[in-house]
């Protein structure tokens, strides 16, 4: 397997590729976005790790680039930006998962080798479509209908829209979100999950009926064609 990091903190980014390769994994290093993105386009890559701080592209612009050009290559954002508008800011420009310095390189190590596992699953996942109601998912097109009207949603919207009808009618705490969308551990510091299921509300359920998306206080949400 073979990572790129693009990190303009020599320390830091010798650190990740000490750990990494203590590993087993094979490490690339970039110390600016700009050279980042030439080596992400030149060679293949299994995962990046990014900044988003840096000289160059910054890894927000990086990512949008990359995330057009390889769809499929997982993105981790590393980085001391830490607030909710920051964490989204992050995952809307296509970053896979989000960790804040300083971290815990065990923690990282585990983010890698989940999304590298994700990555080889969905090679081996061959479904087409999800309906509930009058919703459509349409898994390879990575399209939504609702009464045959399209909604556009972004890469993360799509995959919480995606695990909440997999899981429809059962309810899902926020922590097993955090876990199985995200790949991580709700911070109870930050309310992120809750502005995306927001997001999705005022997409898929207010211009129409029946509501999907209800909340269950104090355990988390559940998609039902009933309250």
């Amino acid at each position: 397997m073979h990572i790129l990091v693009i990190e303009d903190d020599v320390r830091v980014s010798d650190l990740l590729k000490r750990g990494l390769e203590e590993n087993g994994y094979n490490v690339s290093q970039a110390f600016d976005g700009t050279t980042g993105r030439k080596l992400a386009l030149a060679n293949a890559y299994d995962l990046i790790i990014t900044d988003i701080v840096m000289p160059g592209i910054n890894g927000l612009e990086l990512s949008k680039q990359l995330r057009a050009l390889l769809p499929k290559t997982p993105i981790i954002m590393l980085t001391a930006l830490g607030t909710t508008d920051d964490k989204i800011d992050g995952f809307e420009s296509g970053a896979d998962d989000y960790m804040v310095k300083p971290f815990d390189f065990r923690e990282l190590l585990v983010r890698v080798q989940a999304r590298l596992k994700r990555v080889a699953k969905a090679g081996n996942f061959h479904a087409e479509q999800l309906t509930y109601a009058n919703l459509i998912i349409d898994l390879k097109g990575k399209t939504v209908k609702r009464d045959n009207t399209p909604i556009k949603l972004t890469p993360k919207e799509f995959a919480l829209l995606q695990y909440l009808v997999e899981n429809a009618e059962r309810v899902v705490s926020r922590s097993e979100i955090a876990r199985d969308v995200w790949d991580t551990h709700f911070d109870t510091g930050t309310n992120f999950i809750d502005v995306y299921i927001n997001y999705l509300r005022n997409k898929i359920d207010k211009p129409f009926e029946p509501k999907l998306i209800h909340t269950r206080q104090g355990m988390g949400f559940v998609l039902k064609s009933e309250p």
